[in-house]
C-alpha cells in the first residue's frame, strides 16, 4: 500500500536512453523507472556527495598549501565519483571500468605516501614503481577476466593495508596525545561510515527482491531511502573524505609541521586542516 502523499512507482521500461546494459554488474535499483536518461537515478545522484567532498579536499588542500601529493589523492577520488556517476547513469561496461579502476589507482597514491615515509629518494621511487606495476598487472588481469570480485577483493586488501600502515605510523610517531586523539577520531569515524555503507550495500544485494517489493509498496519518493547502494556511495564518500584529512594530518606531523596547522570542523560534520593565522602570510 503506497504511503500518503507518495507516487506509485512506474513500470520498468524495456530499454532506456543508453540502450541495453553491457556492464558485468546490474544493481538492485530498478533501471530507468525515474528517468529515460538515467538508468539508476539514486545510485547516480548519490555520487555527488563523493565528488563534492573530494573536490573540497582538493580546493582546501591548495588553499592551505598542503603538499601536491594530496592534490593527487583528491583528484583521484573526484575521478572515482565521476566514473561511478557515469556507470550508474548508463550501465555501460566502459563506464564501469571508469568507476572501478580509478578506485585502485586513487588508493595507490596513499599507499605510496605511507610506505615511502622515512625512506630515501631512491627507495621512494622504487615503492612508487612497485605499486604502479601492481596496478598495471591488476588492470590487465581484470580486463582479461571480467569478474568483479577480482576488483573488489584487490581494492579491499589494498585499502586495508594502507589504513593499517597509517595506524601504525600514527602510533609510532604521533606523541602529542591531543593530536593523536583527534586523528584516531578521524580514522574511527571514517571506518564506521564505510562499514555501515558496506553493510547496507550487502543488504541491498542479498535481499534485493524484498527491497524492490517494499520500495514499490511505499511509493516515491520514500522508496529512495531504501536504496542500499546509494547509501554506500554517501557513506563511503564521507568515510574516504575523513581518511584523506587523517592522512593529511599524519603527514604534516611526520614532517614536523603540526604546529602550523589546526583541525577545524565546519558545521560539526566536515573536518579540514587549516593553516593557523600566523602562518598564512608567510
Amino acid at each position: 500500500m503506497v504511503l500518503p502523499f507518495a507516487i506509485p512507482y512506474p513500470s520498468v521500461p524495456d530499454v532506456g536512453f543508453w540502450g541495453t546494459p553491457t556492464s558485468t554488474i546490474d544493481w538492485c535499483e530498478e533501471n530507468y523507472v525515474i528517468s529515460h536518461y538515467v538508468a539508476e537515478m539514486v545510485n547516480t545522484v548519490t555520487n555527488s556527495a563523493f565528488i563534492i567532498l573530494a573536490g573540497f579536499a582538493l580546493l582546501n588542500g591548495i588553499k592551505q598549501r598542503l603538499e601536491f601529493r594530496f592534490h593527487l589523492v583528491a583528484l583521484g577520488f573526484v575521478t572515482v565519483g565521476f566514473g561511478s556517476w557515469m556507470f550508474h547513469m548508463s550501465l555501460l561496461y566502459e563506464y564501469q571500468l571508469l568507476d572501478e579502476l580509478p578506485m585502485i589507482y586513487a588508493t595507490c597514491v596513499p599507499y605510496w605516501i605511507v610506505f615511502s615515509f622515512g625512506k630515501t629518494k631512491f627507495r621512494s621511487i622504487r615503492i612508487a614503481t612497485e605499486i604502479t606495476i601492481f596496478a598495471i598487472v591488476l588492470t590487465t588481469v581484470y580486463l582479461y577476466n571480467r569478474n568483479p570480485s577480482i576488483h573488489q577483493t584487490a581494492y579491499g586488501i589494498l585499502t586495508g593495508i594502507v589504513m593499517l600502515k597509517s595506524f601504525f605510523l600514527t602510533k609510532k610517531h604521533v606523541t602529542d596525545q591531543k593530536i593523536k586523539k583527534a586523528m584516531d577520531g578521524l580514522l574511527l569515524w571514517g571506518l564506521i561510515y564505510i562499514v555501515i555503507g558496506y553493510f547496507l550495500w550487502n543488504m541491498d544485494i542479498h535481499f534485493c527482491s524484498s527491497w524492490r517489493w517494499l520500495r514499490r509498496a511505499i511509493g516515491l519518493p520514500f522508496g529512495f531511502v531504501l536504496e542500499g547502494h546509494g547509501w554506500w556511495h554517501l557513506l563511503t564518500g564521507i568515510g574516504v573524505y575523513h581518511y584523506i584529512v587523517y592522512l593529511q594530518y599524519l603527514r604534516i606531523f611526520l614532517i614536523n609541521k603540526q604546529s602550523q596547522y589546526e583541525l577545524i570542523w565546519s558545521l560539526r560534520l566536515i573536518p579540514h586542516l587549516d593553516l593557523k593565522k600566523e602562518f598564512k602570510d608567510l
